[in-house]
C-alpha cells in the first residue's frame, strides 16, 4: 500500500527545498520497497495570491487525509502590509491547529563535521544531541483575546493571551517523557512560574506526571531566560527539553544555531494516534521561507531532506530507512560538501541540488 503525502512548498526557498526533498523520496521509492503518492497543494503567500487566503480549506481538507504533510515555509516581505488575519503565517497556524498538532519535536545536533560551523568553540558543541518538545497548539499564539483596541484617550492597546490547560500541559509532558526514555532518560522543563501564572501550573503539571507515570526519568526545571543563557554557556548539560508555544519557538531558534545553521535543523509535529492508531503529522525545516536567497539555487536542503527522515521514523515507521538518510547526509558533511550557509575554509561549496545530488550518492554507496 503507498503512502499518502500531502506537499505544501509554500514561500521563498519553500519550493526550492521541497523539490528537492521530492527526489529523495524517488530514490527511496526505487531502492527501498516503498511506495509514495503525492499531492501538493497551495499554502500561505502563494495560496493567498492565487486563491485569496493563506489557509485554502482545500488544503486543510488534503491534509487531513493524508498520512502525512511535507511542508516548505511560508512568508515574505512581499505580504508585510497584509492584514493580520491574511498573512501567510495563518495558513501554517491553521494546519497546526485543525490537524491537532499538538507536539512539536525540534532536534538539534551538531554533525561532527560542522562542529567548526558552530558560533561557539568545538569543544561546547561537538557531540550535541538535544531534543526540544515543543507545545504547539496552546500558548500565546492561540490565546483569546488576541486584538488592538482603541483607548478613550486616542491611544492604541495590544492583547495577546497566554492561555494553558491542565490537558494541553499533561499530554505534551507524557511526549516529552516517553521520549527522554528513549534516549538519556533526562527532561528538563522550561518555564516564567517566576513572573507568570501560567508557568505556575505548567511546572505543577510537568511535576506531577513525571513523578506518578515516569519516576524512572529524572526531571528538573529551569526558566526560560536561564535556559537561553545555558544554551550557550553548556549545551550538552541537556537531553530532552519541554516547553510552550512561545518558549520553546524562541528555545529551538536559538539551539539551532547551536549545530552551525538554521538550514540544518528538521522538525517534526504530531497530533494525537486516533482509536485505530492513526496520527495526523507535518514535516518542516525550521529555517523559514529565506527570501533573500530564493530562485538562486543555494539553500540547504538538509533539514528539508532530514524533515522527511523523521517523517520515516514517526509516520512510516520505518526507523532503518531514517537512520539510513540520517547517515547519508552525515557522510556527504563529513566528505566536504557543504552550501554557502554551512560553508567552512578548505570545503567545496555546492549549491541546494547538488546537495541533494551528494546526498543520493551517499546513499547508493551505503544501500550497498
Amino acid at each position: 500500500m503507498a503512502y499518502q503525502l500531502l506537499l505544501t512548498p509554500g514561500d521563498g526557498i519553500g519550493p526550492e527545498v521541497l523539490n528537492d526533498t521530492r527526489r529523495v523520496l524517488g530514490w527511496f521509492q526505487q531502492n527501498r520497497n516503498m511506495a509514495f503518492e503525492t499531492e501538493e497543494a497551495a499554502i500561505g503567500g502563494i495560496a493567498y495570491d492565487t486563491l485569496g487566503t493563506p489557509e485554502p480549506d482545500e488544503t486543510i481538507a488534503k491534509a487531513k487525509k493524508a498520512d502525512a504533510v511535507l511542508f516548505g515555509a511560508v512568508g515574505g516581505p512581499k505580504w508585510d502590509t497584509l492584514p493580520f488575519d491574511k498573512k501567510p503565517e495563518r495558513g501554517l497556524l491553521r494546519l497546526r491547529k485543525d490537524l491537532g498538532l499538538f507536539a512539536n519535536l525540534r532536534p538539534a545536533i551538531c554533525f561532527d563535521a560542522l562542529k567548526d560551523a558552530s558560533s561557539l568553540k568545538p569543544e561546547l558543541v561537538a557531540g550535541l544531541d538535544i531534543l526540544i518538545v515543543r507545545e504547539l497548539t496552546g500558548g500565546v499564539y492561540f490565546g483569546e483575546p488576541k486584538e488592538i483596541t482603541k483607548l478613550p484617550d486616542g491611544q492604541q492597546r495590544a492583547v495577546d493571551t497566554q492561555v494553558y490547560t491542565t490537558h494541553e500541559i499533561e499530554r505534551i509532558a507524557r511526549v516529552a517523557f516517553e521520549l527522554a526514555r528513549l534516549r538519556g532518560g533526562r527532561v528538563c522543563s522550561a518555564e516564567k512560574n517566576n513572573v507568570m501564572v501560567s508557568g505556575v501550573l505548567w511546572k505543577q503539571v510537568v511535576t506531577a506526571v513525571g513523578a506518578k507515570e515516569f519516576p524512572d526519568v529524572k526531571l528538573t526545571h529551569m526558566l526560560a531566560d536561564a535556559m537561553a543563557m545555558q544554551l550557550v554557556r553548556n549545551p550538552k548539560q541537556f537531553d530532552v527539553i519541554v516547553t510552550d508555544n512561545l518558549f520553546g519557538d524562541i528555545l529551538s531558534d536559538e539551539a539551532a544555531q547551536l549545530t552551525g545553521s538554521l538550514g540544518m535543523l528538521p522538525s517534526a509535529s504530531l497530533g494525537a494516534k486516533d482509536a485505530n492508531g492513526r496520527q495526523l503529522a507535518l514535516y518542516e525545516p525550521i529555517h523559514g521561507s529565506a527570501p533573500d536567497i530564493a530562485g538562486q539555487g543555494v539553500a540547504n536542503p538538509i533539514a528539508c531532506i532530514l524533515s522527511f527522515a523523521m517523517c520515516l521514523r514517526y509516520s512510516l515507521g520505518r526507523g532503518d530507512d531514517a537512520a539510513l538518510l540520517e547517515k547519508a547526509v552525515d557522510r556527504v558533511l563529513a566528505d566536504g560538501y557543504r552550501t554557502p550557509d554551512i560553508m567552512q575554509p578548505g570545503m567545496t561549496k555546492i549549491g541546494t541540488s547538488e546537495m541533494t545530488a551528494q546526498i543520493m550518492k551517499a546513499l547508493d554507496k551505503l544501500k550497498q
